[in-house]
Order: structure tokens, then sequence, then C-alpha cells
């Protein structure tokens, strides 16, 4: 029987964050490529809480803009309320956060990738991965050893390609449950996909099961908004693209509101936790520990009389809010109990129930810096499917999937942001070096250089590195090389203007709380007292020039900071060298001697790269380290001739 059949460069399974990320970076550096999805109405869909950004996440779409990546460009231009977190604390850990219209934001990317030249939509189901044996005398690894070459789908259809990216979210083998009632579909009733765990358990690939949840969406109307605590959007916006203009975001922004639980609602709860698939064992997959259900609040700290519950809108096309902090798995008649116990909710209407989800993916740690699987040449992973969690997480991890399958293919050197680069550099080495035994969430505390990786710099940083990738314009990066300008000549000009200890001066001193000057001192050192900043000292500088927004923004914490900033890049410089330290990827760890048993199994599945990732590694300590480097001096010295 004849079937379809067509060749591709690159083939992208999914058209979730991460696919859309990866199918628009392949297409865009001139690979001609399909993405396929299990509906297309599920493309770019937030089944989940209908935001981007937040804490360290907002890092990551900032990031993401500043190498190409297209998350930023559609929040902007989506979103109904945005805020930067945080702001109390320092600028390590300010995050933006955009509330998005769902249906507008995912309209948005699809039109974006439907438009997109090089590449093609495809709704079908992926059954099964098309692999064969390489027989690589030359190998540098002698494991096992496969290469993809397509995919065939659930029809029969085949499609080759020289690359293969998975983007398969929570589709595996996903069910979904609420109490007793399970039901074997992908999130939001969309179709599971139910073939493609097999091929790739054929294929020698070591499968996980994560779970996570969403909370009900409720009615609008019958709400009664007059029990709760309004919140408000910032004024100005900051937009998350660099590319946006500031006053495009300038816009009328949408309230979101906020409520309590309370005791009686927790009684509900504890009253009928065994009809809980959490709690009644149901639910075999590991849950997000940053992102407890209501359920998990409740048991694990019973100390706590009240947890906060955000209501958010979904969209201006819809009624239905976002119960943000009420993730749950109860069954439906326990649902409306809780709810109907708290302010305001007393005669709520559920719109959709709340739900977990069970879903199939990988250990991560089957995967290169590169994000390709070490034994399978050209099949490449991103997202969820990687054990992590979030759309920010995902677009990312998409994205550099995306670039790396195109550097393959166009035979480039791969694209790999280390720890010191990037919270993308974070959350990929997390997710290849440690194992993950539930869904991963980037926070500001995993990276160790995050006064360097600001949400603010995220262009000064890798404006370059999209730049030499392909994917950000000429434009585009002389605009990021003529803000570094702008930064320093603004911050020569406040370390040469002096100001006196004239009475106009210490008068202005008193009335910000500082203390008052005895002698002249440069503005910039005056930056640097806590109670004052670039801002805050404008009357006193009547010769500052007009800068925007960001210019001015940057020379603030660069100056303010300049001192922690100076020894983080330090502690960059000692990083580095361990990176640089290159592991063979041919090393037989069984050879090491004094090795102990834990380290050497550890090391010789996960294969680091290097002496930094290495280290990392968990059950390998600073001791193996050490037995380690003294093997790798004596592997690359020279070997005596047996006859000298």
């Amino acid at each position: 029987m004849s079937v379809v059949e067509e060749r591709y460069d690159v083939i992208v399974v999914g058209a979730g964050h991460a696919g859309c990320e990866a199918g628009l970076a392949t297409a865009r550096l001139g690979l001609e490529t399909v993405v396929f999805t299990v509906s297309v109405d599920s493309i770019a869909f937030m089944p989940c809480n209908p935001h981007i950004g937040g804490s360290s996440k907002g890092h990551l779409v900032r990031e993401l803009d500043a190498l190409g990546g297209e998350m930023g460009k559609v929040i902007d231009q989506t979103f109904l309320q945005s805020k930067m977190l945080n702001k109390s604390k320092g600028p390590a850990v300010h995050s933006l956060r955009a509330q998005a219209d769902k249906k507008a934001y995912a309209d948005e990317m699809r039109k974006r990738l439907e438009n997109q030249p090089h590449l093609l939509i495809r709704q079908a189901e992926v059954a099964e991965l098309i692999t064969e044996d390489v027989c690589d005398a030359n190998s540098e690894y002698t494991a096992a050893h496969k290469k993809v070459t397509g995919i065939r789908t659930t029809s029969g259809a085949i499609y080759h390609a020289k690359a293969v990216i998975l983007c398969t979210g929570t589709y595996l083998n996903s069910r979904c449950l609420t109490g007793d009632l399970i039901e074997h579909t992908g999130p939001n009733g969309f179709k599971a996909a139910t073939k493609l765990t097999d091929s790739l358990k054929a294929n020698g690939v070591r499968m996980l099961r994560f779970k996570t949840g969403t909370p009900a969406r409720v009615d609008k109307r019958t709400l009664d908004f007059s029990q709760f605590e309004v919140q408000k959007g910032d004024v100005p916006v900051i937009p998350f693209s660099y590319s946006t203009a500031f006053s495009e975001v300038q816009r009328p922004q949408v309230d979101c509101w906020l409520v309590y639980t309370n005791e009686k609602t927790h009684e509900i709860i504890r009253e009928n936790i065994e009809r809980s698939p959490m709690y009644n064992g149901s639910i075999q997959g590991v849950g997000p520990r940053y992102c407890p259900s209501i359920e998990d609040k409740v048991m694990k700290f019973p100390d706590k009389n009240r947890h906060q519950i955000f209501i958010e809108p979904e969209g201006l096309y819809t009624n239905e809010m976002y119960l943000s902090g009420m993730s749950s798995s109860m069954p439906e008649d326990v649902q409306y109990k809780m709810y109907h116990s708290m302010k305001g909710f007393e005669h709520v209407h559920i719109v959709r129930n709340a739900y977990a989800i069970e879903y199939d993916c990988i250990d991560a740690t089957q995967l290169r810096s590169n994000l390709e699987f070490m034994n399978i040449d050209g099949l490449f992973a991103g997202g969820q499917f990687n054990g992590s969690s979030g759309y920010e997480e995902a677009a990312v991890q998409g994205f550099m999937a995306g670039v790396n399958a195109a550097m393959r293919i166009l035979h480039r050197d791969p694209v790999v942001l280390d720890r010191s680069e990037a919270y993308i550099g974070v959350l990929i080495d997390d997710l290849v070096t440690k194992e993950s035994t539930e869904p991963y969430r980037m926070m500001t505390s995993r990276a160790e250089y995050r006064l360097l990786l600001r949400q603010d710099n995220a262009d000064l940083r890798l404006r370059k590195i999209g730049h030499a990738i392909g994917l950000v314009s000429d434009a585009e990066y002389e605009k990021t090389l003529e803000k570094r300008r702008m930064i320093d000549v603004e911050e020569e000009r406040l370390r040469k203007t002096f100001i006196g200890n004239s009475d106009e001066v210490n008068h202005f001193m008193e009335a910000h709380g500082s203390t008052a000057l005895s002698s002249g001192v440069s503005l910039a050192e005056l930056i640097k007292r806590p109670e004052l900043d670039y801002e805050s000292l404008k009357p006193l500088d009547p010769k500052r020039p007009e800068l925007p927004y960001g210019v001015r923004e940057e020379v603030g914490i660069e100056i303010k900071y300049e001192g922690y900033i100076r020894r983080q890049e330090q502690q960059v410089e000692g990083f580095r060298r361990m990176e640089n330290k290159r592991i063979p990827k041919d090393i037989r760890y069984e050879e090491v001697g004094n090795l102990r048993i834990e380290a050497r199994q550890k090391l010789e599945r996960i294969r680091p790269e290097n002496i930094g990732m290495a280290s990392r590694i968990s059950g390998v300590n600073p001791a193996d380290i050490s037995v380690l480097l003294i093997y790798l001096e004596t592997y690359h010295a020279p070997k005596k001739d047996a006859n000298t």
C-alpha cells in the first residue's frame, strides 16, 4: 500500500512553546521545517496560567528575546497586565511578569508560524522514530549508537529529515484526573499522543512519569469583587522584547485580584483528602515541588490558616477567571465546596474543573549540552519533554534545540551557553547534569552569578551571540552596540562630575536621609549610597543628557553595584577555568583508578563534557574531581617508547 512520503531538513514534534521557538529558529536559518501537532488549535496554547514571566522566568524570556526568539515579542502585543516583580529587592531578582490574553497570545504566535517562510504546520500524531544504527569505527565513544532519519505518523506517512526535535510537552501517554474521573487526554481535552513512548523506549531512551495540574476556571459574573483586594499593573509598563518600542506597551491594563483561603476551606480539603488522586494512589507521576496543589499546601503546612489565591482574567474575549494558587485534583463536588467557602465565592460557578495531568517525559541526563541525545545523532529535545515545567523554560529549550539542530545540519559549532552567561545556561546545565526526580522549575537561587545575569542586561550579554547565530539582524545588533556606548559615556561623565558641599546640596542630602557632604564628591560616588540612586540625583545634575530608559537603568545598576559585580566577574574566571578543562568523549571511567563506584557510575552514564559539569553531578564529590584531574593530566601525557 502506498503512503505519503516527504523530505525536510528538520522535523519538530509538538507545537507548544518549545515547538514554536524550535520551528521558527530552524526556518529562519533557512532550513525546510515541518512542525507536527496533535491539533493546530493547540499551537502556543496555555493550559495552565495564561501568563509569561515571573521570578527568574522573566529573565529567561528576556534572554530568549536577546538571542532572537519570539515569546517576548508576542507577549508585548497580547498582555492584559504587566508587573516588575521583586522591586523592593536588588536588581538581580527583578523579573517581569505579564498576564496574557490566552487566545490572543496563541493566535498571534500561530500567525507567526503560519507566515514564516520555510515552515509548514502538519496536524498528525507522530507514532515512531525512524532510526538506523551507526557503524563508526572512528567513533569517540563506543556505546550503542544510532542516528535519526525521520518519523512515521499514525497514518503510516513517512517524513525524512536530517534532524528531529521532540517538544511533546505534557501529551505523551497523558491522562487527566479529577477525583475518580480519569480521562486519557492531553491538557484541556486535547488528544493525547499514545504511540511515541514505545518507539522511544525501543531506541533506548529512559523515560520518566511526571505530573502537574491546574486550578478550576470560574465565571467572572458569579464573583463578588467587593470582597477581593485589587491588584493593579505597573505604570509605566516595561516591554519584554528589546525590539518593542517603549510607547507600544503603554496601554490600559486589566485588573487582577487577591483573595485567601480560610480554615473552612482547609477543613473541607482535610475531610476529603482520601478522594484526592494525589493521596489515594491514583497518581503515580511526581509533581512539581514549587507549584504544589492546594491539597498539598493544606496537608504539608498545617500551621498556615490561609493561602493566597490570585484571581486573573483568561482574556478579553471571555468571562473565565483563573485561580492562581488553587491547583487541585479533588472531585468536582469537593471543588465546589472549597470555592464556596471563600469570601466572594459563595455563589461561584465553575466553567472548567481543576485537574491533575500525568505524562511521559525523559531523563534529561541522556542529552548533551546542545540538547542532542548522546546515543541518537540528530535527535534533539526541548521543553517539558525534558522534565522541566513552565512555558518559559520550555520556550528557551525549544529555541536552543532548534538552533543546535540547525548548527548540526549547517556544519557549524554547537551553541552552548554556560552558567556564567545566561539563566538559559543554568537551566540546561542543571537538566543534563542533575537527575530530576520532579519537574524542574527555574529560580533565581539556582544561578550562582545572578548579579551578572540580570533581566535588564540580557541584550548586552547575548545579542552578540544571537547575531552570530543569524537570528538577530544587523540593525538590532547595532542598537545594542549603541546602547553599550551610551552607557559607557554616561558612566564616565558621572565619575568626572563633582558637586560641592553647598547648603543646597546638603539640604538635598538631608531630605533624602543621606549624610551631608564635607567636601566635593563625584555623582558616581553618591549613586553608591544605599539611600540614593541615579534617578533621584537628577536635581543635582543639570547637565544630564536625555537618555532612553534602558540606558538610565543600566547606568544606575552598574555604578551602584560596581564592587559586587567586579567580585562576581572574578568568580566567573575561576568557573571558566573548570569549564575549559575538557573531558575526552572516549574516556573509560573504569580505567580511572581510585574513583568511587558511585562516581564512576554517574560519570559513565551522564558523560560530562568538562570538569565543571562533572563537579555538579550529584554523587561526584571533590575528591573524585581531584582523582579525575590527575588522570586527565596523565591521559594527555606523551607515552614513552618501550624500547627507550
